[in-house]
């Protein structure tokens, strides 16, 4: 069975705010099978354009990541993210 993934490009507007976010989150999404293989770091955009942080997480499938970012404990921590940062988000399925 294929991997899931939930990828994340991120600006993050309140720095003060944003890692209470980073904080909460990681131990839910880990509960939950994630495993954090970006998390912000070095990077280069090479063509187009980008936000300025990227996330990779991944889970054992694409169910498991759906259920993952659907998770109410995990929303309601996602709600700082979206008033501290700009982000889109992507549950993809891996190959």
């Amino acid at each position: 069975m294929p991997k899931g993934y939930i990828i994340a490009h991120i600006t993050v507007n309140d720095p003060e705010a944003y890692p209470e976010y980073v904080r909460r989150d990681t131990p839910i999404l880990n509960g939950l099978g994630g495993q954090f293989v970006v998390r912000g770091g070095q990077s280069q955009v090479v063509e187009g354009t980008a936000h300025d942080r990227h996330v990779v997480i991944e889970f054992p499938s694409y169910e498991a990541a759906l259920t993952a970012y659907n998770d109410p404990e995990y929303q309601e921590v996602a709600d700082i993210r979206r008033r501290s940062a700009d982000s889109v988000i992507i549950v993809v399925e891996g190959a």
